[in-house]
């Protein structure tokens, strides 16, 4: 794919939502028992596959299984940190979805999901019936594999700041906090992880507050990747922003006015095999300890621990390893039937963990089930997945994807010559317009997913 080819696909998915190519069955009632699909978890991906079900055929029974009755978006949390948006910009009311499409909300907590007699049973010991489950718990995290790390720490002392809420704000109250020639360690999980480009946002963002309020302040980033989503084109801007050494590894395809800096500016990335992996933490300290043996203090440690699916999807047995298996034609588990996963949980092979990946996922998968409900045969699917990101507030860069199912395999991969990152050589207005784009993809991403 040409660079300008690259551009307008990234321009057509900041416009819009790309739809799976399956079509919705016309509507079709199903006697005096309409059919029930139950969704749980009520965040980007079960909130559209709720809505696109209802879209799709509104004699359909759809309720929504959930624990808060406000969902509290991850995405956009890193301008929390940064005092551009307060905590309550994340929060998105179900109001739309109850009262313009006619989804049906439970605001408890499931105990027992029985997939023979498909019963779900709740905390409050409320009981259901469905005939499609659709499971979209997002992620837990593993607290194991760092010495001197554990739960109790990251409410603490290092937050992961990965969940919207409480940890969002503990991690703003400990940067506001740090000494104005403060270094602040960032420590981004290994894949796969939800929001890949995250860490890296979020580094470029302080580096920009820091530059306001803190100019002597150093992010320190200690990755155990020797890459990462977007890597060059987020050197490239924060070399041009924050002086940042680019590591030779990276330079094949830099423009030639590059800067060469002999130090490290205000942001310094260590990869995996130059010894960035942390290996342990010391919490009273306020220490890393790397794999080569360096200890390093840090006044802020934002520690992103290792991911895995959700704990509810390990009690209802859809678990393989750390994450859910699924058969990509339909989303269904392979565990058991009439159960399909999306989102962060999901085994999905090339696309990322994302939310605009589960957005396009629920699409997919309630336009499957239609067909399944009508006796129909599934359609072929396609994904896609588009994420702007900020490297400052008026420097962005992006990264899109078009994917189908490649049926030899039975895995999610890229369509060849489909998506791309933002070109190196892309000129200042096209960096600055990027970061325009963000906001209203964001919008509109909020928008088709609840509104």
């Amino acid at each position: 794919m040409t660079e300008t080819n690259k551009r307008d696909f990234l321009k057509f998915l900041a416009a819009g939502t790309v739809m799976s190519s399956a079509v919705f069955a016309p509507s079709l009632a199903f006697g005096q028992n309409p059919a029930h699909v139950v969704v749980i978890g009520g965040g980007t991906g079960g909130a559209t596959a709720a809505k696109y079900l209802k879209m799709g055929d509104k004699t359909i029974r759809v309720t929504i299984i959930e624990t808060n009755d406000v969902y509290q978006r991850c995405y956009g949390s890193n301008e929390v940190l940064t005092g551009h948006s307060a905590i309550e910009d994340l929060s998105i009311s179900y109001d739309s979805l109850r009262d313009k499409y006619g989804v049906d909300f439970m605001f408890d907590t499931v105990t027992v999901v029985d997939p023979n007699s498909r019963q779900i049973t709740l905390e409050t010991g409320a009981k259901l019936s469905y005939d499609r489950l659709i499971v979209s718990p997002g992620i837990s995290f593993t607290w194991t594999e760092t010495d001197g790390y554990s739960e109790e720490i990251a409410n603490s002392v290092m937050p992961h700041s990965w969940k919207a809420g409480e940890q969002t704000l503990l991690l703003k109250r400990q940067i506001d906090a740090m000494p104005d020639d403060g270094t602040m360690i960032i420590v981004p999980p290994p894949n796969p992880y939800r929001c890949p480009p995250g860490p890296y946002e979020r580094a470029s963002l302080l580096a920009e507050m820091f530059q306001k309020e803190k100019p002597q302040a150093k992010i320190l980033v200690l990755d155990v990747k020797d890459g990462f989503a977007k890597d060059q084109p987020f050197m490239l801007g924060w070399n041009r922003l924050y002086d940042f050494q680019i590591p030779e590894t990276k330079m094949d395809g830099m423009p030639d006015d590059v800067n060469i800096f002999d130090a490290p500016g205000m942001i310094e990335w260590v990869p995996g095999s130059d010894g960035g992996k942390v290996v342990a933490v010391d919490a009273n300290a306020m220490t890393v300890t790397t794999q080569f043996g360096d200890t390093i203090h840090g006044d802020v440690i934002n520690f992103i621990p290792p991911q895995k699916a959700a704990k509810l999807a390990f009690d209802m047995d859809l678990t393989e390893g750390n994450w859910c298996p699924i058969n990509h034609l339909t989303m269904e588990s392979t565990r058991h039937p009439n159960i399909h996963v999306i989102g962060d949980s999901c085994v999905a092979d090339e696309m990322p963990k994302s939310g605009y990946s589960a957005n396009t996922q629920a699409k997919v998968v309630a336009a499957q089930i239609l067909h399944l409900l009508h006796d129909q045969e599934p359609e072929e699917p396609t994904w896609s997945n588009v994420c702007f990101s900020r490297v400052s507030s008026e420097y962005g860069v992006s990264v899109g994807g078009i994917y189908r199912l490649d049926h030899e395999t039975g895995k999610i991969v890229s369509t060849q010559g489909s998506g791309g990152v933002s070109p190196l050589d892309a000129s200042h207005q096209f960096n600055r317009l990027e970061a325009l784009y963000q906001g209203a993809w964001m919008e509109n991403f909020v928008t088709d997913s609840f509104g």
